[in-house]
């Protein structure tokens, strides 16, 4: 029978454990609290149960929905600064149980545990662990975990209730950190992707050529994931102007970026050349050189002989312009070549065509042609072309806004994926 004296002892050891505990977990509390920063809530928690659990590490490993393969990824691990045993990777054992359980486990030799099968042989940093859900709202967050436990006796029940504690107080504060991080990293991306549009549209011709007896009008309209897309007029010597329209590979920054470089190559390049086919070969060539393997661009380039009226042109993997004649006759312009940026070497072709009176060149990107609706379908070049010859008797300016409109209520309300961006040459 136990005695009044041994009772109030056991009573008076519960009320300090449970005073303890409170202490520590208003440590916590108090520390996490006040901070926003997702690495550094999750880094502290784990510090304060390595110290106040008296154990050799600690780690939070949090789900991540989208990675069906690997569900479970290591955020933060912590080991005591007393011991010179590195981080370990984690178990893919121990996770699966995790998700599947959503309990704590509390296992004190981890080798004889009968819940995983780990090889004797197995040379595995620890043998006790104490594992608990992170949940909020009754949705599992990831886990929270602690391993050998200094103690010969190893985790108890209490250590269990405690690390259950801390992790239900902060499962909350871990959400919040990241949903913070998460939306930190969406206005750095939407800074940069406005950053990437002003580069874009600063390299874009601010007014558009004027040539007797031509009427010249170019247009970009940047999609929301700002692409690159790129038209641009170099006037050159003896009444010849130059043209070109590209398409370079990525999003964003990178985008910009290349069409810059783009920019800077074909200027430089188009006054040395005396051929559109020549321009295209050097600008391949530096492309390829200062760019990594998965940097291209298609791209159009044409001298237009305002004088004599002849238009030489060559192509790297650009979609073929539209020709009209003033009878209404479509021609595509086509030459043999490759994207820029994919081969050192390459020999591009070259033609040569008359422009005859009232005929009218179009040069577009792939995001007109490309353009798709709610029902998946795209605009396609049939339409691009029915709709430039009835109205071929339009000047260049209001042929390419009745396209940019046309293809836009042909979307409906499906986003724009691509920038559109046309060039249209009409000779009066």
């Amino acid at each position: 029978m136990v005695s009044e004296t041994e009772q109030l002892k056991h009573e008076i050891l519960k009320l300090k454990l449970a005073v303890g505990e409170l202490a520590i977990l208003n440590e916590i509390a108090l520390t996490i609290s006040s901070i926003v920063d997702f690495d550094r809530v999750v880094d502290i928690i784990i510090q304060k149960c390595v110290k106040h659990l008296h154990v050799d590490q600690g780690a939070v490993m949090l789900l991540d929905e989208k990675d069906k393969d690997s569900p479970f990824h290591t955020v933060v691990r912590k080991g005591d600064s007393k011991t010179d045993q590195l981080p370990f990777r984690l178990d893919t054992q121990l996770t699966g149980w995790m998700i599947k359980n959503k309990k704590p486990l509390l296992s004190n030799d981890f080798h004889q545990d009968e819940r995983f099968q780990i090889s004797e042989k197995t040379d595995s940093p620890f043998n006790s662990l104490l594992a608990v859900p992170l949940q909020l709202k009754g949705k599992m967050l990831g886990s929270l975990i602690v391993f050998n436990k200094y103690s010969e006796e190893g985790f108890t029940e209490d250590d269990k209730r405690l690390l259950t504690i801390i992790a239900a107080q902060s499962a909350q504060v871990i959400e919040h950190a990241r949903l913070y991080q998460e939306e930190q990293e969406l206005f750095k991306m939407q800074h940069e992707m406005n950053v990437a549009r002003d580069i874009q549209l600063n390299l874009l011709p601010k007014s558009h050529p004027v040539i007797p007896d031509y009427d010249i009008y170019g247009i970009s309209v940047p999609a929301k994931e700002v692409g690159g897309d790129y038209y641009d007029f170099v006037q050159m010597e003896n009444n010849r102007l130059a043209i070109c329209l590209g398409d370079v590979s990525g999003k964003g920054i990178s985008a910009a970026m290349l069409m810059a470089n783009l920019q800077a190559t074909f200027r430089s390049q188009i006054q040395l050349s005396e051929s559109t086919k020549l321009c295209l070969a050097r600008s391949n060539k530096l492309l390829y050189h200062s760019t990594d393997s998965e940097k291209y661009a298609t791209f159009f380039c044409g001298i237009l002989d305002s004088k004599n009226n002849k238009l030489c042109f060559s192509n790297a993997g650009h979609n073929n312009p539209f020709l009209v004649t003033k009878e209404g006759k479509i021609k595509r312009l086509q030459t043999v070549g490759i994207v820029l940026g994919f081969l050192d070497d390459f020999e591009f072709s070259e033609s040569k065509i008359s422009f005859e009176k009232e005929e009218i060149l179009l040069i577009f990107s792939d995001g007109i042609s490309e353009a798709m609706n709610d029902m998946e379908e795209e605009y396609g070049e049939q339409r691009l072309e029915k709709l430039l010859v009835e109205n071929r008797h339009l000047n260049a300016e209001s042929i390419t806004h009745l396209i940019i409109d046309i293809v836009n209520k042909f979307a409906d309300t499906k986003e724009q994926s691509d920038d559109m961006t046309l060039v249209v040459i009409k000779r009066n």
